[in-house]
């Protein structure tokens, strides 16, 4: 007989500092078998799981329920998540008997009542399933992984890269792991160790970053007979929720001090290397002076404090107004969310010739719209095809509009730009330009760092800044690197054994 495994997923990224909430549309919502066939032959984690189970004969597939973070935004509004929370829990109440759960999350989800949205559905799980059956979750790098989440699960797996390339290898892993529970080869232990950091900047770049030392610990261990799964999970310091910091955990095949040594070992190693993981951030003015001084090539301008991957609003204009300001004479491309602008330039028709005001539309708090003269230079549907997956990515309404020497790509809600999908989708190359807003704090090399004249990372406002301290945490835990200066670390182990914790 055929072993009936549940598939299930709720991903969602926010940062908490994003004053406009995110809603049930900003979601892609997979019913039943609509979820498979959204990620069967795909790169994603469930994709990855998918392949693994298409190959097993003795599986038979229960898919349930997906909602799937468009783009990241700010904190789930409550009804939006009310509604979320109880079809998800209505489709496992409604699936068949099963005998395992393979679950995609991402790990950085907070709503406005639920500050562990994740924790809460890996509870109704069990409540509805029972503590008997085993329960593997794929988790983004950026998770907040709670105490709850562990406690729930017989195991977690994470990604292993930075910038994210290993979706599907996550999958892959998570349920491979899970079919070997299933078959009680393996009877998962898990160990795991809570640091006081927040952490940002090049050095999290896992190929040549210095957390690449603690991820090759984690890889190595998976190598080893009983190494289950390991890795790190440094959060989204942006979500500021009470169990924000970073963790390292180790899970073995019943060997609780192979676990704890290991878990450790990586926590020891992260907290060796946090003091560089800062970015150093350059002010406005200093880019100017920087921009003014480079004479050939494209400048990145880097502007993650408005990071639309990271949860960010995606309506800031401080850079541009600050090249406005200083009278920059070279030309500057810049991506921008701005409904109403949107709205005016279909309406005035390409061609046209109108003053606009471009930002600040939803993050009032720290942007004020930018008056300008501008042409209409293009109307699209805001519908492109992802460089770096393949899938499409959807901006609603996007127009091109051009002020003089700059010129802006508008959208009508969020997207990923990661990437450079969003311009070249919309007839604009980044190397036909002298600088380039990039709203991402890192994208893969190849996209912009390997063939800009510089990169300057701009100390802009924003809500998924990486000068932490200017954010206001108040709900994570202190004191935390680097929010405050005197922090110690002494690494405490907490063990997790389904039914057994410690």
């Amino acid at each position: 007989m055929a072993a009936r495994i549940l598939i299930a997923e709720c991903k969602q990224e926010v940062s908490t500092f994003n004053p406009v909430l995110s809603d049930y549309d900003d979601f892609m919502i997979y019913r039943g078998a609509e979820l498979v066939d959204a990620y069967r032959g795909t790169r994603a984690e469930v994709g990855g799981a998918l392949a693994v189970f298409d190959a097993d004969s003795a599986v038979e597939l229960v898919p349930t329920y997906g909602a799937c973070f468009k783009t990241s935004g700010g904190t789930l509004a409550r009804p939006a998540w009310e509604r979320i929370r109880d079809e998800f829990v209505a489709a496992i109440a409604a699936a068949p008997p099963v005998d395992a759960v393979y679950l995609s999350m991402h790990g950085a989800m907070a709503s406005e009542e639920e500050e562990d949205p994740e924790g809460y559905l890996l509870a109704e799980i069990r409540r509805v399933l029972g503590d008997a059956i085993p329960v593997v979750v794929s988790l983004d790098l950026h998770g907040i992984v709670t105490d709850r989440m562990f406690m729930l699960s017989d195991a977690v797996v994470g990604f292993h890269t930075y910038p994210h390339v290993d979706f599907f290898e996550t999958g892959e892993r998570a349920a491979k792991l899970l079919r070997r529970i299933m078959r009680g080869e393996v009877k998962p232990v898990t160990a795991r160790v809570s640091i006081p950091v927040l952490v940002r900047g090049d050095e999290l770049i896992t190929a040549t970053g210095k957390i690449g030392n603690t991820i090759r610990l984690a890889q190595s261990f998976e190598r080893e007979a009983d190494g289950l799964s390991a890795g790190i999970f440094i959060g989204n310091p942006f979500t500021d929720v009470p169990e924000l910091q970073s963790y390292t955990f180790a899970v073995t095949n019943g060997d609780r001090v192979h676990a704890e040594l290991t878990a450790r070992k990586m926590a020891n190693t992260l907290w060796a290397d946090h003091e560089t993981m800062r970015v150093s951030l350059q002010s406005l003015n200093q880019m100017v002076a920087q921009l003014e001084g480079v004479h050939d090539g494209t400048t990145g301008l880097v502007d993650a404090a408005d990071a639309t991957s990271s949860g960010a609003s995606g309506d800031s204009n401080a850079i541009m107004a600050k090249l406005i300001d200083a009278n920059y004479a070279g030309t500057v491309l810049a991506p921008l969310v701005d409904a109403p602008a949107v709205e005016r330039a279909f309406a005035l028709g390409v061609g046209a010739e109108a003053e606009f005001e471009l930002g600040g539309t939803l993050d009032r708090q720290r942007f004020r719209p930018l008056k300008l003269s501008c042409r209409v230079r293009l109307l699209a549907d805001g519908k492109v095809r992802s460089e770096s997956f393949d899938s499409v990515r959807d901006s609603g309404p996007t127009v091109v509009l051009e002020s003089g020497n700059f010129t802006f790509v508008i959208g009508s809600r969020p997207v990923h730009l990661f990437d450079r999908s969003f311009f070249w989708g919309h007839g604009q190359n980044p190397t036909d330009f002298r600088a380039v807003v990039i709203k991402s704090p890192h994208c893969q090399p190849h996209m912009y760092a390997d063939w800009c004249r510089a990169m300057i990372n701009v100390d802009a406002p924003g809500s998924t800044s990486a000068n932490l301290p200017s954010l206001g945490h108040t709900r994570c835990p202190r004191p935390m690197f680097p929010l405050d200066s005197e922090v110690r670390f002494t690494p405490a182990v907490k063990i997790y054994r389904r039914g057994i914790n410690s």
